[in-house]
């Protein structure tokens, strides 16, 4: 199935580094990187649950061919 969200979402290496700028600013260079590990779960869990429910659909699809 194509990703119908592109995985950059349109934003380039100067706002990307901007972005982290910011975030160094306002969370300083200790928090930072607990927060992008925290967000690197988060991610990983949210596609894995995506992947589930896809996995459901596709089986719910396939039994009703069959039937």
């Amino acid at each position: 199935m194509e990703n119908l969200i592109p995985l950059t979402l349109g934003i380039g290496p100067g706002s990307i580094a901007l972005i982290g700028v910011v975030a160094l600013i306002i969370f300083g260079p200790k928090k930072l990187p607990e927060l992008g590990r925290a967000a690197g779960q988060t991610l990983k869990e949210f596609k894995s649950a995506t992947n589930g429910i896809m996995e459901d659909d596709k089986d719910k699809k396939d039994e009703t061919k069959e039937k």
